[in-house]
């Protein structure tokens, strides 16, 4: 075949710590075709820019840009922008991406016609606290049956981790909508989707990703998850399911329970039953961990489960109603 050019584009804030090792990671991919990479660069407080600058100034596949605002949306838009061929992969500063991974791509594109290919956001921690966060974020019982996350066999898909785009399907729906702080792939994957385009799962493709150093950034995560997953589904009326309503569902009965408990003590039977479940979980989810680890995996989950139930309780009606709402009537119509 003929092996198409590729931009690859990164948007990063403050990744002075994995910035270097993702890049070369995408430099040194097996891909017969050329490549360039587009780095959009937020107002970072570490040595990101820094980094980011002596990248480029030694490698000319490399070209920085900025993105004034650091948020995710525009930083992205930023560096498709400023990129050129007519396939385009996203990757994240803290992601490592496979030496096949292009390839692989590449390959599922043409033999799928898909207009998105993505895989595995394959969770690979460094401490112990991140293999917990690692086994928890691969398992059902931290994120229900996603298969970007816990695997399954390849086909249509909602949504995929990262992505590998046509850039004709990434100029048809205008691209990512910058009012989507978080949660923009799933909602730009509904809007290729809606725009009869396809979402293409590819299990072969696996990228490394390194999971939040603590519980504060853990729980920050998942609370902003949950927040926009509710955007989302007031923009996109019938893209909710159970999945995502579990974990709202577990936070109400949990306090339910703590409330209730003080009139009928058997409701306090509720939190102890999730504090006891959770607690099972550390022997399938930690499997294989250090011990240090498996303790670490019911803080994980409960973080998790949590924050991103708390998060879509509390999603404020007005989150996101600056969208551009030309992008969604251009899909829907």
């Amino acid at each position: 075949m003929t092996w198409p050019a590729v931009s690859v584009v990164m948007t990063i804030l403050n990744e002075e710590r994995h910035l270097a090792a993702a890049v070369r990671h995408v430099l040194d991919q097996d891909y017969p075709g050329e490549l360039e990479m587009i780095v959009a660069v937020g107002p970072a407080t570490d040595g990101t820019r820094e980094v980011a600058d002596s990248i480029a100034a030694v490698e000319p596949r490399v070209k920085v840009v900025d993105n004034p605002t650091g948020h995710t949306p525009a930083g992205l838009n930023a560096a498709i922008a400023a990129s050129s061929h007519a396939i385009v992969a996203r990757i994240d500063g803290h992601a490592m991406m496979p030496p096949d991974y292009l390839r692989i791509a590449v390959e599922t594109l043409e033999e799928t016609a898909a207009d998105n290919v993505g895989g595995i956001m394959a969770a690979e921690g460094e401490t112990d606290w991140e293999r917990a966060v690692a086994a928890a974020m691969t398992s059902k019982i931290g994120v229900g049956n996603a298969r970007f996350h816990t695997g399954g066999a390849g086909g249509p898909a909602d949504t995929v981790y990262l992505g590998v785009f046509r850039r004709s399907a990434l100029e048809r729906v205008h691209g990512y909508d910058e009012a989507f702080l978080r949660a923009q792939d799933w909602e730009m994957n509904y809007r290729i989707r809606r725009s009869g385009g396809v979402v293409w799962f590819q299990p072969r493709m696996r990228v490394s990703y390194r999971p939040r150093p603590n519980v504060k950034a853990l729980a920050k995560q998942y609370f902003h998850y949950g927040r926009w997953r509710r955007v989302v589904a007031r923009q996109h009326k019938g893209t909710i399911n159970l999945r995502y309503l579990a974990p709202p569902m577990a936070v109400l009965a949990i306090v339910l329970g703590l409330v209730a408990g003080f009139l009928y003590w058997p409701a306090w039977l509720v939190p102890l039953g999730y504090l006891l479940a959770v607690t099972a979980a550390t022997f399938p989810v930690g499997r294989g961990l250090p011990l240090r680890s498996r303790l670490c995996v019911p803080v994980a989950l409960a973080t998790m489960h949590m924050s991103w139930g708390v998060g879509f309780l509390t999603s404020p009606p007005g989150l996101g109603r600056d969208s551009r709402t030309v992008r969604t009537a251009t899909a829907d119509s």
